[in-house]
């Protein structure tokens, strides 16, 4: 048994969530060889606490076939680290990454899908923010049960509000329910600008966006002048909400914002009744779309009643019933979300020192 034997048999598994080896993934750290005995030391990438112990003994139980092992002792850790951005965007004190979430026709349950996705990362670990960059129509403080105005300790910033551990920051939490805002494209991206860069994020891991539904002037600004890692599109399987969707991925491609994947909601419907699954938005579409354009479909969500109730109520469904199918369904897909981000290029700018020149 040599090191070189352990390493090939470590680039026949396939980890789940980054949909590659894990030495491709950069994640083995260390392969130590003691007689018989292997100690194999694996760092990821990504917020996947609840899964740490899965991993490690799938990993042993796979290299168990390599001839002649004895004892196999796996660690492992994880580490998120900052990803790059575009090009002359200026970063987000505070935040390390910056994960949009879009759609291009309102009405797919992008909302829905990012505030369950933000809660399903925090669960596993990471430390997340959600920011409701939907001006016209905020509907993150609803789901997340908050309301009232944020606090401020000089006057200038503004603290976050959190809710099940997630903090978060919404034009909701800045004007009355019924008031309807009548702004031009211009006073949006301002406020949307000052949402994010007055709030006090603390120390955030990930800071995930409800963008807007659309690809007009609004979305292409702030897909310009916000520092995004990696954006994700939520879509419904039928031909017009993929028409639409395949729109949203052209404006990421336009401002080199990597697509992580794409998300398919509404994909069955599941009868409260019976049980009975129906595609009646069609099937497949995702899978056609994330084929033509290169990019995962990262999950498969239904139509549920339960999902809207619980968004109603203030307690999305992943903290409702964590160990149901579907917040196990929103966890697998945040997992991958954010593995793919992992394997996406690091950002070395705070590595470099600044550079005076003096006379």
């Amino acid at each position: 048994m040599t090191k070189v034997e352990i390493e090939s048999r470590l680039r026949q598994f396939v980890e789940p969530h980054y949909g590659v080896d894990l030495m491709t993934a950069k994640a083995i750290k260390s392969i130590d060889i003691d007689g018989l005995n292997v100690h194999l030391v694996v760092e990821l990438g990504y917020a996947a606490k609840s899964y740490l112990e899965t991993l490690k003994s799938d990993l042993i139980a796979h290299l168990k076939s390599v001839e002649g092992i004895g004892d196999i002792v796996v660690d492992i850790s994880v580490k998120i680290v900052a990803h790059a951005v575009q090009q002359n965007v200026k970063l987000i004190p505070n935040v390390k990454n910056i994960i949009a979430v879009a759609s291009g026709k309102g009405g797919v349950g992008k909302s829905t899908t990012a505030v369950n996705l933000a809660l399903a990362l925090a669960q596993d670990g990471a430390k997340v923010g959600i920011l409701d960059a939907d001006i016209y129509g905020p509907s993150v403080p609803m789901m997340l049960g908050l309301s009232g105005k944020p606090e401020s300790f000089d006057n200038k910033t503004m603290q976050p509000k959190v809710a099940f551990g997630v903090q978060t920051m919404s034009i909701g939490y800045l004007v009355a329910e019924d008031q309807a805002l009548i702004w031009r494209g211009p006073m949006v991206t301002t406020a949307l600008q000052q949402l994010l860069k007055e709030t006090q994020w603390e120390a955030l891991d990930y800071l995930v966006i409800d963008l807007p539904p659309g690809t007009g002037d609004i979305q292409l600004t702030l897909a310009q002048n916000v520092p995004v890692s990696g954006a994700i599109i939520v879509t419904t399987p039928q031909d017009i909400a993929l028409l639409d969707a395949q729109r949203g991925f052209g404006m990421f491609e336009k401002v080199n914002v990597p697509v992580l994947g794409l998300v398919e909601n509404m994909s069955l419907h599941i009868c409260s009744q019976c049980g009975h699954e129906e595609a009646i938005f069609g099937s497949g579409g995702g899978a056609a779309m994330s084929e033509i354009n290169k990019i995962d479909c990262l999950g498969q969500l239904p139509l549920d009643i339960h999902i809207r109730q619980y968004a109603d109520s203030g307690e999305p469904i992943v903290v409702a019933q964590p160990d149901s199918r579907i917040a196990q369904i929103y966890l697998d897909i945040a997992r991958k979300m954010s593995a793919r981000l992992a394997l996406k290029p690091k950002d070395f700018s705070g590595k470099f020192p600044n550079i005076v020149v003096q006379k």
